[in-house]
């Protein structure tokens, strides 16, 4: 199981050539902690990081 990094949005895809959240193929194996977002509604975090869909975001992309 392969985890990239979008460098784009940092959405982490799994076993993915295209980020399934924005659709860049600008994916990498270089990147550092994440969070996970599971109400971007309620979340503080995610908006100031302006993060709209659940899932797993890297916090460093290299």
């Amino acid at each position: 199981m392969t985890e990239l990094a979008c460098r784009k949005c940092k959405f982490i895809n799994l076993n993915s050539d295209v980020c399934k959240n924005c659709g860049s193929t600008e994916l990498t194996k270089e990147w550092y902690g994440y969070l996970v977002v599971i109400d971007p509604e309620k979340s503080i975090i995610a908006k100031r990081l302006a993060i709209k869909i659940p899932g797993k975001y890297a916090l460093k992309v290299g």
